[in-house]
Parts: structure tokens; sequence; C-alpha cells
């Protein structure tokens, strides 16, 4: 079998298109490089959507954060301390264990006449659970973030908006708003980063994979076990983490760029890439 054939049996085989059974024997390097790589779509797909849903829940953490009232204030605090508190590993260990007690039938909902099921199944999978625990995992720490940076936005710069006579929304949207994002997009690029470096850990959860059908790890592990070689497959999973984390540092530079466009370039924040050794 040719590396193209490889590719057209097993380049998407881990959502489900293409050959079913993974290989047995005569294991070849493109064989591990084509399916180390259709894994990888789970783990693009576990860190585009985490992200995605998360800078909005994030947002609106740090202004709750930096809200007056206890009522906001406190809740939100809560939320940051836990997630930020306690090892991602465990969180997905909890979540698990917490959605198999639903029921398995589903919840009966009844408003009024009207009734209907909520099914609880797919919660258990680990397209839905780990999504849901890597969603507010980084929805935390991006608020820690956007909290700083909404605080370190220049007084001078929210008196010369009130001069203009903006106030409440029209101020935010066009003077707080952007200067908070700019501000935090350095260090909210190394979340990104981290985030999806994080994704691996989904492998060792508790959610399980479905058909074998994995994320990169997964076939990673699968290779390993198979061949007894360690020293392949897990290369190959860190040169694609690579390559993703470049691709990561230049959407997010051309992003950042835009965001400073107003600046000289002697007075942009540089992007500086800080690896945690604890998530």
């Amino acid at each position: 079998m040719s590396c193209w054939d490889t590719l057209m049996d097993y380049g998407l085989r881990s959502v489900g298109i293409g050959e079913r059974l993974l290989p047995r024997s005569d294991f070849t390097l493109c064989q591990q490089f084509v399916l180390i790589g259709s894994g990888l779509i789970w783990n693009i797909y576990f860190g585009v959507l985490a992200l995605f849903c998360g800078f909005f829940l994030a947002v609106a953490l740090a202004l709750a954060r930096a809200a007056r009232a206890p009522l906001w204030r406190k809740p939100a605090e809560w939320f940051v301390f836990v997630f930020r508190g306690s090892p991602l590993f465990i969180q997905f260990f909890l979540a698990y264990e917490v959605l198999t007690l639903l029921p398995r039938s589903g919840i009966d909902i009844a408003i009024g006449p009207v009734s209907f099921n909520i099914h609880t199944a797919w919660t258990t999978r680990a397209w839905a659970g780990a999504l849901f625990v890597l969603f507010l995992n980084t929805a935390a720490y991006s608020a820690e973030i956007f909290h700083g940076a909404l605080r370190s936005v220049p007084k001078g710069d929210i008196e010369a908006a009130e001069a203009y006579g903006m106030t409440g929304w029209t101020r935010f949207r066009r003077i707080t708003f952007p200067t908070m994002l700019r501000l935090a997009w350095p260090a909210y690029t190394n979340e990104a980063i981290f985030l999806f470096h994080a994704t691996t850990l989904v492998f060792f959860s508790g959610f399980p994979a479905w058909q074998q059908r994995g994320d990169a790890l997964y076939y990673a592990s699968y290779f390993a076990d198979k061949t007894f070689n360690p020293f392949i497959p897990y290369p190959i999973v860190a040169f694609y983490f690579v390559l993703l984390t470049l691709l990561l540092i230049a959407g997010f530079g051309l992003v950042g760029r835009r965001l400073n466009r107003h600046l000289p370039a002697a007075g942009r924040p540089a992007f500086r890439f800080r690896p945690q050794l604890l998530r």
C-alpha cells in the first residue's frame, strides 16, 4: 500500500470516514503519521470550540469580577478560583463521574401542559463532556487575564471618553473593550497555546474513545503498544503540536498587529511564549 493509499484510507478515520479497522502489523512510518494526524482533528476540535465559547464566558466573568455588587463579583471570583485552583486532570474525572450519575433515560421536564425529555447519554462521550470541561477551564484562566487587563485600562482613556460624552455601552464598546483586548492579547495567546496542549489530556480522562476514534495521543499510544517503540509515535505527536503552535502564534500575531495598528512599532507589546510546567 502506497502512502497516498494510506492517506485516502486513514486520513479521516478519526471522524468515521475511511477504513474501520486499524492496521495490525507491518506498521509503516506513513501509517503512523497519517493516523496520528487524523487524531489531531479531535484535538483541533476541542481547542477551537473551547477557545471560541470560552472567550465570551471569560469576558463576562471578567466584567463580573470588576463589578461593585457582590452578587455578581463573588460567584465569578469563586468560579475562577475553583477552576484555576484544581488540576485539569482532576476536573475531567470529576465531570465524568458527575455526568454518569445522570439518568440514562434522560431527564423529564414539564412546563405546564408541555413536557419533554432531555437526553443525557451523549454527555459522557468525549466530544461533549471533555469539551465542556475544557470550555470552563479556559474561561476561568482567560477571565483572570481579561480582568487584569481591564484593571490596567488607562484612566486617561476613560476620562477622555467621558469628555466626549461616551457613557455606558458606547464607552465600553469603543474604548474599554478594545483597550482591554489589546493589553490582554499576548497573555491570551499563551492561554490558547496551553489549551491546545491540554487537549491531549482527554486521552487520559475518564471519557472513552468511541469505536477506536480517538485523538492524536490515542493513536500514538496504539502504535507504541503494538511496536513496543514509543520513540517514533510520540515524537510525531510532538511534531504535529509544534506545527499547531506555530500556526497559533502566526494567527494570533496577525490579530495582535491589527489590535495595535494605531501604535508606533516601538510601543507595541511583544508576544513572549512562557510555557507552564503545571496547568
